[in-house]
């Protein structure tokens, strides 16, 4: 189909054949096959195999195929160099040496010389390789992502691990660079991730030694190539922004329906209720009809009823469901028929217990067979909560990660476990239903589960300070592999140490589930869940005690900020944006950004400062240089390139505001639809040019994948101090024809001492274009 150049170079004396391909090159070295091939302008992949056995893989990550790409070809010296429009990748015949260069000839990484090895290991009774790639860095090169892991640690440089997936652990082979690049090792298997002055490398089990080098220029663009080469990520309802609650666990259908019936009529906003585990009948005490996804009789005798009467007050329910099966469930019978069963100990402990082969396709179609005629076409919840993704793993014997699997070994697969199962879920219920969007909570994750609305939680974490401090660059770490998704458990899951203190009324624990509730109301998903102790917001003392107080504050800021949330939901499905934006995003070009990590912009506006010391008056805030900041509870305009000590009582964290935004503010309400947002407060922050597209549709289909939706861009002119409400583009059904904006634009002269510093201008706007003067 195409002609085959064969250049011919010298390597250690014997000839060495490097041949032009459509889009690549193909040569063997160092007892290696390797393949270099574009994906598009941006994505190269790297495919290695031990010379003369061939390969064919089949990605459980990758959703993209190489796109018709131009490049060239030409001669460095004795080296053969392939470029496209945006990378040049240069190739050493003799040694394997592979190094990628911007278009402009600056260096951005090194596959080392002589750095691929393959020795031959047994595995689960067939010939497997260990496999293992170096890479050469820059000295002071700082990189990121490799996944959540809570170490308190940002920058990855001069870090070992070892990739297991398990609770409060989260890898992916992959790593981000300050440069403008990512790499990912197509690699399942348990990991090992060493980087030190010497190389940094991967290493694990396969046929192949399988990369992809995508060049985005800076981090925003390095993710879009990571959602182009493994998938895109869905939007989620709007009610999935709003507050959830949740304990392990409430026991019967009137315990979670009380919960919910209190929070209104305390009008504390909330808008999901959580079921956790063993709603099922427990036949006995050794849980062997563990996860058999059907309701109790007695705790739960009108299932329909029950999820009819949370619908009824304004709310949605998730649901768990676990991937392990007890004994005398029909599902583990089946499987166990059909040799569908990882035979190893899962939870809970001397149950009996076994996770499914979710490699399976068909085993995927038979757990969704249950799930779906037990529970979701059942009952109709509205979302999942997939506990123990990873999944847990008991009584472990060295020989169980030997142990066979649809596509090999579990110890070679091990690491994907939570993509597979959770888009067996997603998959099979957008095939059911296409009018509900998908809502996944889930205790693990890998790179590609982003294409399937999944949110990840960090896992079963203890209630302490130095937790709370460890969340936060482990959440941005795993938001900068591509993945938007992430939460916690507010206020720490295992609480055990706080009861002989006064549990809930124990000040030190109510100050650190404030200050948790505080990160938890600027992350992706809020939600409140623990064990020992009891999260519901009453549990903490009455309306006017401090504790209370507090809690109330932020839930009612979460909702005032729903617009914001909502839109910034839409730059992430629609432009590849990033909710939990580490400071390096925006402003590399700061030096002293590359290695904080205790801070953030949500969305792309809002710089957040969480607050993770016991009594802590004031707090240090990095404000990066390249933008002045406002302090969102005063107006104070500062300066970037500088330390704020800011003051920090029990009910304010640091939130800052970067110069040139332009935030929508919502009504007061209880759910996130109660109103409509036909009256909203736009504020606009001066300083520089501004621009916010501000996004609506019909809330919770698909229908916005079929141009269902409107959009209204608001431009701030800081010259001229004037505000463009554009023309509005797009519709849907239900859209506002008409409404009311509230616009306040900011002195950044003046602190809010007084309500009257910044009037605000009240427009009527019917879609048309609007020119506002201040």
């Amino acid at each position: 189909m195409f002609a085959i150049a064969l250049l011919m170079v010298s390597a250690r004396g014997s000839a060495q054949v490097v041949q032009q391909t459509k889009q690549g090159l193909k040569f063997s070295a160092q007892k290696l096959d390797i393949q270099i091939e574009f994906y598009s302008n941006n994505i190269i992949r790297i495919f290695k195999t031990p010379a003369g056995i061939p390969y064919t893989k089949k990605s459980l990550s990758v959703v993209k195929t190489a796109q018709p790409t131009v490049v060239t070809f030409s001669k460095k010296g004795k080296n053969s160099l392939v470029k496209s429009s945006e990378v040049q990748v240069e190739v050493n015949p003799e040694t394997g040496g592979i190094i990628f260069y911007d278009s402009s000839g600056n260096l951005l990484l090194k596959d080392k010389d002589y750095g691929t090895q393959f020795s031959l290991v047994e595995d689960a009774g067939t010939n497997l390789y260990k496999v293992r790639n170096g890479f050469l860095l820059d000295k002071k090169e700082a990189i990121y992502g490799i996944g959540q892991v809570l170490d308190n640690k940002f920058n990855r440089r001069n870090s070992s691990h070892h990739m297991q997936n398990e609770n409060m652990s989260t890898y992916s082979p992959y790593f981000q660079s300050i440069k403008g690049y990512a790499v990912f090792w197509d690699n399942y298997s348990i990991s090992e991730f060493k980087d030190n002055p010497q190389e940094l490398s991967f290493e694990g089990l396969g046929h192949c030694s399988d990369y992809y080098f995508m060049y985005g220029k800076h981090a925003d663009g390095v993710i879009s190539q990571v959602r182009d080469l493994t998938g895109k990520a869905p939007m989620l309802p709007l009610w999935a922004y709003g507050f959830f609650q949740s304990k392990e666990r409430y026991h019967t259908q009137d315990e979670s329906l009380s919960v919910l019936k209190k929070y209104r009529e305390l009008k504390v906003p909330l808008d999901v209720v959580i079921q956790d585990w063993r709603y099922w009948p427990e036949y006995n005490k050794s849980d062997s009809a563990w996860n058999s996804q059907l309701f109790d009789a007695e705790r739960f005798p009108d299932p329909k009823k029950w999820v009819n009467e949370i619908h009824q007050l304004n709310a949605k329910l998730l649901i768990v469901t676990w991937p392990g099966f007890g004994p005398k469930t029909e599902q583990r019978k089946e499987f166990d028929s059909k040799k569908m069963i990882i035979n190893f100990d899962t939870w809970p402990p001397n149950s009996g217990a076994r996770p499914y082969d979710v490699f399976n396709p068909e085993a995927l179609d038979i757990y969704w067979r249950y799930l779906n005629k037990g529970i979701f076409s059942y009952i109709g919840n509205d979302g999942w909560w997939l506990d123990s993704t990873e999944p847990d793993h008991i009584n472990i014997k060295k020989t169980d990660f030997n142990l066979p699997t649809y596509l090999g070994s579990y110890g070679s697969v091990k690491n994907a476990y939570s993509l597979m199962h959770n888009k067996g879920i997603a998959t099979h219920q957008r095939a059911v239903n296409d009018n509900k969007r998908g809502v996944i909570l889930t205790r693990s994750g890998f790179i590609g589960q982003q294409r399937y609305g999944s949110n990840t939680w960090s896992g079963d974490v203890g209630s302490t300070w130095d937790m709370l401090e460890k969340q936060i660059p482990a959440a941005l770490n795993y938001t900068l592999m591509g993945i938007p998704n992430w939460n916690s458990d507010i206020g720490g899951f295992f609480a055990g140490r706080w009861k002989d203190g006064g549990g809930n009324k124990n000040p030190e624990f109510q100050e650190l589930y404030v200050r948790w509730m505080q990160f938890g109301t600027f992350s992706p998903m809020m939600r409140s869940h623990g064990t020992d102790l009891p999260r519901e917001i009453w549990n903490f003392g009455d309306r006017g005690t401090w504790c209370f107080d507090a809690q109330e504050k932020f839930i009612n800021l979460r909702y005032k900020l729903l617009p914001y949330i909502y839109s910034t939901s839409w730059d992430v499905s629609h432009n590849d944006g990033t909710f939990m934006r580490p400071l390096m995003m925006d402003f590399a070009k700061d030096a002293k950004t590359h290695e904080i990590g205790n801070e953030y912009l949500f969305g792309r506006s809002i710089l957040v400062a969480p607050v993770t010391k016991y009594k802590a008056k004031t707090w240090p805030v990095y404000l990066p240089e390249g933008s002045n900041w406002y302090n969102f509870w005063t107006n104070e305009y500062l300066q970037g390139g500088q330390v704020a000590i800011t003051e920090t009582p029990i009910d304010i964290v640091p939130l800052f505001v970067k110069s040139g935004s332009i935030i929508p503010f919502g009504p007061k309400v209880q759910y996130s639809t109660e109103k409509r947002w036909d009256n909203l407060e736009i504020r606009v922050y001066p300083g520089t040019d501004g621009e916010f597209v501000l996004y609506e549709d019909e809330n919770d289909n698909y229908n916005y994948e079929k141009g269902k939706y409107s959009t209204i861009t608001f431009k701030w002119d800081d010259r001229l101090k004037t505000l463009h409400i554009q023309a509005r583009e797009g519709n849907f059904s239900g859209m506002l024809t008409t409404r009311k904006f509230n616009i306040n634009v900011i002195n950044p002269n003046q602190k809010l001492k007084d309500k009257h510093v910044n009037p605000t201008k009240e427009i009527s706007y019917n879609g048309k274009k609007i020119e506002l003067k201040f």
